[in-house]
């Protein structure tokens, strides 16, 4: 899913591309996108761009009149500019905005269509779509520290919740994580002053960087890679491999959909964390440190 550095860029890029510019059409592609009848679809034509906004994971567009179209991509959604008539991305297109210099492509990725488009009326229209979440960029480390600690959950879960924190979720709160040195599962209500200043300035140095490097990959152009997964990530879809920090190898701990990744001698002090669905397999076998991990990774290896 787009994440707060990846709407940010998608945002910069609609400013330069929109901004002032009237909105000529809307062609949706998809009756599952649309998921608001009031005011109607039609009154956005004709409205000139006037501004642009991120709520969380949304990106918000204001036309003239108050109005806003409110876009969730959720997990596939991506966006495409191209100032000549778009191709056809066939069964992932799911909405074409034509505005006077170009064309806006909305694409979605699986047969589960999950992003949306609401068009609503306002500051108050607004409102309602917006989780509430802290934006950390503009927040005091006090401010960071009264939502953070809010709440008893773990690391993991208080950094991905969009109620808590505005337009963070799995892959940079895995980075995040590794940054300051602590473990996903480390409870909010149990860190020091210390623990929590770092957390801070982790999370702004993480999201800074992240949203200076995608926006120079992308110079001008429109950006076309928008992945949760980076090469130059440290821990995040990067299981197995070796943490720059230290180089052990990254771990794991996957529930339902969602995969965690954190590296045990930066993070966990050594120890391996218990993933459901092979602790739950292994039981008493599972490795609880590092030594024990690399010495039954040298095993199997000498039994091959």
């Amino acid at each position: 899913m787009p994440e707060l550095p990846d709407i940010a860029l998608y945002i910069d890029a609609l400013e330069a591309r929109i901004a002032g510019r009237r909105l000529k059409k809307i062609a949706l592609k998809s009756p599952f996108l649309l998921r608001s009848v009031s005011p109607p679809i039609r009154e956005a034509e004709g409205r000139r761009a006037t501004g642009l906004r991120r709520l969380g994971k949304r990106i918000c567009i204001g036309l003239e009149g108050d109005l806003w179209l409110v876009l969730h991509l959720m997990i596939a959604g991506r966006l495409h500019w191209a100032e000549d008539t778009p191709k056809s991305f066939g069964k992932r297109e799911m909405a074409v905005l034509t505005f006077e210099n170009g064309h806006l492509t909305l694409t979605e990725a699986g047969s589960k269509k999950r992003a949306s488009l609401y068009l609503v009326d306002g500051e108050a229209g607004l409102a309602a779509h917006d989780p509430g979440g802290l934006d950390v960029l503009a927040a005091d480390r006090e401010a960071f520290t009264e939502r953070l600690t809010s709440a008893n959950h773990t690391l993991k879960r208080a950094l991905t919740d969009p109620r808590l924190f505005s337009g963070i979720g799995n892959a940079y709160s895995d980075e995040i994580l590794h940054a300051a040195g602590l473990s996903p599962v480390a409870m909010t209500g149990k860190l020091t002053e210390e623990e929590t200043a770092r957390l801070h300035d982790a999370t702004i140095k993480t999201l800074r960087h992240w949203i200076a490097e995608l926006a120079a990959r992308a110079g001008e152009g429109w950006p076309k890679k928008v992945t949760a997964f980076q090469d130059a990530m440290a821990v995040h879809g990067r299981y197995g491999e070796a943490c720059p920090v230290c180089g052990t190898r990254v771990q794991r701990i996957r529930h339902a959909a969602n995969e965690t990744n954190y590296c045990p001698r930066c993070q966990t002090g050594g120890k391996v964390l218990a993933d459901r669905s092979l602790s739950r397999l292994l039981g008493r076998d599972w490795p609880k440190s590092i030594e024990e991990l690399e010495e039954r990774a040298l095993a199997g290896r000498r039994e091959r």
